[in-house]
Order: C-alpha cells, then sequence, then structure tokens
C-alpha cells in the first residue's frame, strides 16, 4: 500500500491521454497546465498504453494492407512490398494506377542518393509516377533509359521523355537511348551497338543500382500496349504466343518462369538485357489491375522483382496464386 502512494494516479494518467490524442496538446502544453514535467508526461504517455488506457486500432481495409505486405514478402522473399489501399472514390482503373504511382513516387524519393544510378521504363504507371515526384527534393543522381523509344508510342509515355523529366524533377544527370527500341533485324541492332553513344548508355546497364518501371501483361488475356499491332507486327504477335509469353518489361518479354521467351524479337531488341537487369539490386515495379496477378507472378518466379508496389485488389490475388 505504500508504494502505491508514490505511483501517478490513474485519474492523471487519463488526463494526460485525454489531452494528447483527443485535444491535440502537445507534451510540453501538458506539462505546464498540470504543472509536471515533460519527462513525467511521456511517462504517463507509455504508462496509458501498457495499461489499456488507450488503444491503437489499424481499420480495415488498411490492416489487411499489411498482412498482405507480409505475407508477400515472405512467399516471394521480397525486400519490400508496398500494398496501396483503394478508397471508394479511386475504383476506377485510371486511378487506381495513380494511387499506386504516387506510392512508387514516395518509395524512391526516400531512397534515392546523390550516388545511384537509376534506370527507367516506359509507361502509363511511369508517367504518372514521375508527375507525383516532389520537385523540391533534389539529388544529383544519374537516370538512364532502359530500353529504345517507340515510334508509336505516344510523346508523354516515351521512354525518352520520361527519363528526361526524370532527371529534370531531381536535378541530375540523364543518359538516354534515342534509337528505335523494336528493330526489324539482328544486323540493324549490331549496326546501332557499335555507336559511341549507345555503347555509353550500355556501359552504364552494370552500373544501374535502382530501376523503376511498369509491367505489361500477356496472360491470360493480351492486354499490355505492346500486344497492339502498331507496336509488334502480326508474325511477332504470334511467334510470342507460340513461346508461352506471359508478359514485358523493357520490351523483353518472359514466359511463365520469368525467363525471356526464345523468339526473334530477342535479337531484335535495344534494351538491357534480363541476365543484366537481374544483377541490379533494387529492382521496383509499381503495377495495378487484378488482370496483371499472373504476369507478376511469373516475374517473381523469374527474379526479375525486388521491390513489388501493388494496389489492394491485386495484393489479395496474387496472395491466392501457387
Amino acid at each position: 500500500m505504500k508504494g502505491e502512494v508514490f505511483n501517478q494516479s490513474t485519474w492523471i494518467v487519463l488526463k494526460v491521454a485525454d489531452l494528447y490524442y483527443k485535444k491535440n496538446m502537445t507534451q510540453q502544453e501538458i506539462a505546464d497546465l498540470l504543472k509536471i514535467s515533460k519527462s513525467t508526461v511521456s511517462r504517463l504517455l507509455k504508462r496509458a498504453v501498457k495499461e489499456n488506457v488507450v488503444s491503437f486500432v489499424i481499420e480495415q481495409p488498411y490492416a489487411e494492407c499489411l498482412e498482405l505486405e507480409k505475407e508477400l514478402k515472405k512467399k516471394y522473399g521480397l525486400k519490400e512490398v508496398i500494398v496501396v489501399p483503394i478508397t471508394e472514390d479511386q475504383e476506377n482503373e485510371e486511378e487506381v494506377k495513380k494511387a499506386v504511382a504516387l506510392e512508387g513516387a514516395r518509395y524512391i524519393q526516400r531512397i534515392i542518393t546523390p550516388e545511384d544510378i537509376l534506370g527507367i521504363a516506359w509507361g502509363g504507371t511511369m508517367y504518372y509516377l514521375i508527375q507525383y515526384l516532389n520537385p523540391c527534393q533534389k539529388t544529383e543522381a544519374s537516370f538512364v533509359t532502359l530500353h529504345g523509344s517507340l515510334s508509336c508510342c505516344d510523346y508523354e509515355l516515351d521512354v525518352h521523355t520520361l527519363v528526361s523529366r526524370m532527371a529534370m524533377a531531381f536535378g541530375g544527370k540523364r543518359y538516354a537511348l534515342i534509337s528505335e527500341g523494336l528493330m526489324d533485324s539482328k544486323a540493324s541492332i549490331q549496326m546501332l551497338l557499335q555507336e559511341e553513344s549507345i555503347k555509353r548508355v550500355f556501359s552504364l546497364f552494370n552500373k544501374i543500382t535502382i530501376s523503376v518501371s511498369g509491367i505489361g501483361s500477356f496472360y491470360p488475356e493480351a492486354t499490355s500496349p505492346l500486344s497492339r499491332l502498331e507496336y509488334l507486327k502480326p508474325e511477332d504477335f504470334n511467334e510470342l504466343r507460340e513461346k508461352g509469353v506471359y508478359g514485358d518489361l523493357m520490351l523483353r518479354f518472359f514466359d511463365k518462369n520469368g525467363r525471356e521467351c526464345d523468339s526473334s524479337l530477342r535479337d531484335r531488341t535495344l534494351a538491357i538485357d534480363l541476365d543484366v537487369y537481374r544483377r541490379i539490386p533494387c529492382k521496383i515495379i509499381a503495377a495495378s489491375g487484378t488482370h496483371k496477378a499472373e504476369t507478376i507472378n511469373a516475374a517473381l518466379k523469374g527474379d526479375l522483382i525486388d521491390i513489388l508496389i501493388v494496389d489492394f485488389h491485386l495484393a489479395q490475388v496474387i496472395s491466392n496464386l501457387r
């Protein structure tokens, strides 16, 4: 009983908790009001949690996002997973893509340093991601395209445009492949690889520390922009289907095991080699839409992803795949 005399009263624990958590007062303001020290306020707040005077609850679907994150990290051995919560006003496809791109932008800005060389691919998700970068956060990193351009591509989505805008946003250096990414012959690629400007970019591929890309899906339905005939000739598309294509990254096409499809396009593409890409320490994929689940599963099997940023619904489907 004697020891109880020297303990702070339960009432003051309640009072401090109310002022801090409900009235939004600072610890110093509470200390001044109650005539106690700031360190005592801190101890009382810890006691309020320990004795269940206050409790913290993460509501759904946010709590499930955290559970999915843990599950996917463990299942695939990923370095990081970000499961983006989707609210009722974000249920349409474009809004979900924007939400994922925003988290991608935030993640890159958290981890990038002046020593990094960041490789970037083309696409709609990358377009939004760059729009969300905070222009006030500068770093003298280097930015490089992971593949050549596409003549039929919207200017705003083209990798050359995107890498220029990202470098501008960060205030860093840019290096770009400005030649066509998908060529008609292997000989054309071999000629391009002799050009000094292209040699310079390819030499950077082995030094890339971070890469960021969306992902195109060919399975179970061909929804990737590259499945459209303005990008691929009918014979190329048919050959890829025969080779069991599941998806595309950086103009490279891969199968259900995440291995590059052995098609004629393999030698006609101006892009980072997938084996070189796998050696990048931090490979970020940002994707949305449940239709991409099988494709992402294949890419994960092929060690093509280190950091996965996906929307809540897509994460649910991936978690149920074997």
